[in-house]
């Protein structure tokens, strides 16, 4: 939620680039979020620290360029479920709003059960990370699917998943060394004529792809979370010619399903915790996909 606008321009543009870029690989964590029945596999999300997000602000703002201020209220007298037992608790409501000097200010919302062990610090660090992502700040996170990874005895991941290109920050050039005072620039962009024809093909994307992998590409390619704000003909380009690629995987999976059937399709989007083909979380889950449907079809029928 936005309480104020400010003007955009250039350096403003630079900035809002920098707050967007993803955090380093070693501060971005893994949740488990649930589990099979048998407990041996567990989806789990990725999440950073809110020091990896304050280390990014005092890093392009310095700490004296912005402010945060919680408001906390509680709610009592609310019952629960909690280990198979119904519980008489409360809860911890927080609203952060985050003030960045000629950014401009965003609030956000975070809650916690009270009897839950930190409780306070969980809903002020929730409230922090979103208002942050109303500046671009860790926005991309919400961006990666939940991924299934075998689970230990004690229900721990025995592996992470790997993240995809788009959410690994750029590699420091020449152009992007970093300035003391603002951290470490983007590489330039250079901006020119579009066409709004390419635009348009590009948008018609969408419904064949799904909006995961949609958005995936766009970001991947050109850094951009629309197609209007690609910022020149040759990225229009590559935009277009990488979602082209990615549909003729899709019509590849249309195409097998029909060849196997719909029992033995969906059996395998199950399996791959797929829940639709117009919500493939990424192009891995896509590749991997066409692989088992491939697979499928060589097998002859039972």
């Amino acid at each position: 939620m936005t309480s104020n606008e400010t003007k955009t321009g250039p350096d403003t543009e630079a900035l809002f680039a920098q707050l967007a870029e993803p955090f380093d690989s070693s501060q971005i964590k893994w949740r488990v979020t649930h589990t099979t029945h048998d407990g041996s596999r567990g989806a789990v999300i990725a999440f950073a620290d809110p020091r990896a997000y304050t280390d990014r602000l005092n890093q392009l703002f310095t700490p004296s360029g912005w402010t945060r201020n919680y408001d906390v209220t509680t709610v009592s007298a609310v019952s629960r479920q909690k280990r198979d037992k119904i519980i008489q608790t409360g809860k911890v409501l927080v609203t952060c709003t985050l003030t960045i000097a000629r950014m401009g200010t965003h609030s956000g919302s975070g809650e916690q059960w009270a009897d839950e062990q930190n409780a306070m610090t969980a809903a002020e660090a929730q409230a922090f990370k979103r208002a942050s992502s109303c500046f671009g700040l860790g926005r991309y996170l919400y961006d990666l699917q939940e991924t299934w990874v075998p689970l230990d005895g004690q229900g721990k991941p025995t592996r992470f998943p790997a993240l995809p290109d788009w959410a690994l920050p750029k590699s420091n050039s020449a152009a992007g060394k970093t300035n003391p005072t603002c951290g470490p620039r983007p590489p330039v962009v250079q901006r020119g004529p579009i066409d709004q024809e390419t635009t348009a093909k590009i948008e018609g994307f969408r419904r064949t792809l799904g909006d995961p992998i949609y958005g995936e590409i766009l970001w991947r390619v050109a850094r951009a979370r629309q197609a209007k704000a690609i910022p020149n003909a040759h990225l229009q380009a590559a935009v277009a010619d990488a979602m082209e690629r990615a549909s003729r995987g899709v019509r590849r999976t249309h195409s097998l399903a029909e060849s196997i059937g719909d029992t033995q399709f969906v059996s395998v989007l199950d399996r791959l915790h797929i829940p639709s083909m117009s919500a493939i979380p990424n192009l891995e889950a896509l590749r991997h996909l066409v692989s088992e449907l491939e697979e499928a079809a060589g097998r002859p029928a039972a």
